[in-house]
């Protein structure tokens, strides 16, 4: 039952209005065109300047990692000033401390330093969480996340395969992320994670099939609380009828392609693309209610995609791919 929060639409309006105004900066299809064909990526980073990046220069994929990392936390710092309920900016930093629980818990069992690959955005300093994994201490970390973390350090240090972890971690994320939701009262904003989980398990479901795995091992990959039942992508997934499956849904595109792809043995890019534009289009409708929270989650949806975007684009622009190949890669942009 979702925990009800004392707010109103019009306690949003300050908020809306701002975002509105703010969306008119976003990285547009037009403003990515112009960073793919810019001359260099000293001038595809120009384009970025533009709209409100400052002095954005990065010359490796380090520090373009860097300065996106700064960019998101500016972002997250001046909604916590505006945003009535801080909780749903929080639903949106949960996926940071689960990815740097895993990138920690996967360099402690490398004998490999994770720092450098932390993203400074969750709930939890990465300074602190990465502490944390290193002593073992787990106590100074949200309960649902510590619990997890404990869970997969020790089938890590059991086992010795990381990915037995990153399951336990990953069910952890969505369920976390799905309960954070609800408990903002926010109904729009559990539907944005129900299709996120819709389309993580899609995903799992063609990765599944193309890696010729069976049934036990998708139903440790799929995640409860989707609009798709597991039990029903299951059946479908090992009976070839994954597109019947997903036919009446926004999934039914990416569906389609990821079914192609297992069935030709081809790329997955297109497949991975009209998942997240699946998930793009879900968040996208907030653009019709004129206020209320609606607007917070709608522009940062808007911004993980921009920021994705850059990171694309920048990355092959340094590393000289192809404009082409660079926008198979894209997006659909939320503007």
């Amino acid at each position: 039952m979702a925990k009800k929060k004392n707010l109103k639409d019009t306690d949003y309006l300050f908020i809306s209005s701002y975002l509105r105004c703010r969306e008119r900066n976003l990285l547009t299809s037009a403003r990515m065109d112009r960073m793919i064909d810019a001359p260099s990526a000293a001038d595809a980073a120009k384009v970025l300047s533009e709209i409100g990046y400052g002095e954005f220069s990065p010359s490796s994929d380090r520090e373009l990692g860097a300065a996106l990392s700064a960019e998101r936390e500016k972002l997250f710092q001046d909604l916590y000033r505006y945003v009535p309920d801080k909780a749903v900016v929080d639903v949106f930093k949960v996926k940071y401390d689960y990815h740097n629980i895993k990138t920690m818990l996967k360099a402690q069992a490398m004998g490999t330093d994770g720092r450098r690959l932390l993203v400074d955005a969750g709930r939890v300093p990465a300074e602190d969480l990465a502490r944390a994994v290193e002593e073992g201490d787990w106590g100074k970390l949200p309960e649902k996340l510590r619990a997890a973390a404990q869970e997969a350090g020790e089938v890590i240090s059991t086992t010795g395969d990381p990915q037995l972890g990153d399951f336990i971690l990953d069910r952890a994320y969505y369920a976390e992320m799905l309960s954070a939701a609800e408990e903002t009262g926010s109904v729009f904003l559990a539907s944005y994670v129900r299709a996120s989980i819709d389309a993580a398990n899609l995903r799992s479901a063609v990765r599944t099939l193309r890696m010729k795995k069976g049934g036990d091992f998708l139903r440790k990959v799929l995640f409860e609380g989707g609009n798709v039942p597991t039990g029903a992508i299951l059946t479908a997934a090992l009976g070839g009828r994954l597109e019947d499956l997903y036919r009446t849904t926004d999934l039914r595109a990416a569906a389609e392609a990821g079914s192609e792809a297992v069935r030709t043995g081809g790329s997955l890019t297109k497949f991975e693309r009209l998942c997240d534009d699946a998930v793009t289009a879900a968040a996208a409708k907030a653009k019709s209610v004129p206020f209320g929270v609606e607007a917070v989650i709608g522009y940062l949806v808007a911004k993980e995609i921009e920021f994705t975007a850059v990171r694309v684009i920048m990355s092959g622009r340094m590393a000289g791919i192809g404009g082409e190949t660079i926008r198979e890669r894209l997006r659909e942009a939320y503007v």
